[in-house]
């Protein structure tokens, strides 16, 4: 058993943040279903780069996903769509707010042919407020929600996170928000609508940039690698590059600067206790600097974990992805897709001891489980789906 193995998830999203909650659901024992247009499905299927023709961005974030596909447009399409319900415990949909209640398989028209259906609708605003019809992307998130102001070199470089935690962000916080309705719905019997929204996920794991601002009135800025409220918690440069370290307290403070030669510095006034060495932080960081230039990152970092000083390397994908610890806690795993091939993707991050995760197999073709689906999910005959192929349904 997995752990949610037993549930069946409807999966009408796409681009990043519905499928990578789809997702998620099917490493850890879903079964996920994608509805897909049949005139080209997920937008994703066309981003580069490709592997014999696959979209590596498309397959990233749909694996162990059954494709079917279906035109909700026609009037047989949207009943195909509420029998999927029927028999479905979770659908997630990323749509501006109101598209799927414009076709007629809303949350409310849903709800009435299933109503233990925990109906999840990602969006960018979410589904009430002045912005919800707006549309949205990572990019526009990051800016609106806060985060590219307080990351970046300074204040004049307003810059976005490298991944897209916008949307990653959605992701996570959908799974959470459905998760809890499956355990609401065991006392209840009901299913509900789980409304999250991209905005309000940025502002939510903002950290203490919020709080700093709620309590001192004072506007957090970019300030580059270095931590706002602990010292030195910092990049530092090597001879051979940089290299991170997190001084958390006044014991690996002192640790760090028996490594480095400057006891001096243990009690120097500006550098005797966290408070201080934040107020001092670039004369700190010269300081320190002084000493890390002189040899290499692979040394220093030697030195540090001899003493448990935490820190280090800044590695590119490159080293990421032949890192020891990834490898061993299985985070780059080997599937083999029916066109594209052989290939690695990351591995399920949540580790169980009773009921494993696991990448149980490659993301779908385009359609297909179609008429695996209709045919043994919902009983269709082979005949009826034939005709379903002929008007365009499906």
């Amino acid at each position: 058993m997995k752990p949610l193995e037993g549930l069946v998830v409807l999966d009408m999203t796409r681009v990043l943040a519905g499928p990578f909650a789809a997702m998620m659901f099917a490493d850890l024992g879903a079964e996920v279903i994608k509805i897909e247009r049949p005139d080209g499905g997920d937008d994703t299927r066309a981003y580069p780069p490709f592997q014999k023709g696959e979209s590596a961005y498309f397959m990233s974030l749909n694996r162990g996903k059954r494709s079917v596909t279906l035109n909700l447009k026609h009037p047989r399409g949207k009943e195909i769509l509420k029998d999927l319900a029927k028999k479905s415990d979770i659908l997630i949909e990323n749509f501006k707010p109101g598209t799927m209640d414009k076709l007629g398989v809303g949350y409310e028209d849903l709800r009435k042919v299933n109503p233990r259906l925990i109906y999840a609708a990602s969006s960018g605003f979410g589904q009430t407020g002045p912005y919800s019809s707006r549309p949205a992307y990572d990019l526009i998130i990051q800016g609106m929600g806060g985060m590219m102001s307080v990351t970046g070199p300074d204040e004049h470089s307003p810059t976005k996170v490298g991944s897209s935690v916008a949307d990653i962000f959605a992701g996570l916080f959908t799974v959470i928000g459905v998760l809890s309705a499956v355990n609401a719905r065991i006392r209840t019997g009901r299913g509900q609508l789980v409304d999250v929204a991209m905005l309000d996920c940025m502002v939510a794991v903002l950290e203490n940039a919020v709080s700093r601002y709620l309590v001192s009135g004072e506007i957090p800025h970019p300030i580059g690698n270095r931590h706002p409220s602990i010292s030195p918690f910092t990049t530092l440069a090597t001879s051979d590059g940089a290299m991170n370290i997190a001084v958390g307290n006044d014991e690996i403070w002192k640790r760090m600067c028996a490594v480095l030669g400057m006891e001096e510095y243990v009690n120097d006034p500006r550098f005797a206790d966290n408070p201080a060495r934040v107020e001092h932080f670039h004369a700190l960081k010269e300081i320190l600097e002084e000493r890390t230039m002189k040899n290499t990152s692979e040394h220093w970092l030697g030195e540090f974990e001899k003493v448990n000083v935490p820190s280090g390397p800044i590695n590119d994908m490159a080293h990421v992805v032949h890192d020891p610890q990834v490898l061993a806690r299985k985070m780059i795993v080997d599937v083999v897709h029916p066109v594209a091939g052989a290939m690695k993707i990351p591995g399920v991050p949540v580790k169980f001891s009773d009921t494993p995760a696991e990448v149980k197999e490659p993301a779908p073709l385009l359609g297909q489980h179609t008429e695996e689906v209709l045919t043994s999910f919902l009983g269709l005959g082979a005949e009826e789906f034939e005709a379903l192929k002929k008007d365009g349904v499906v």
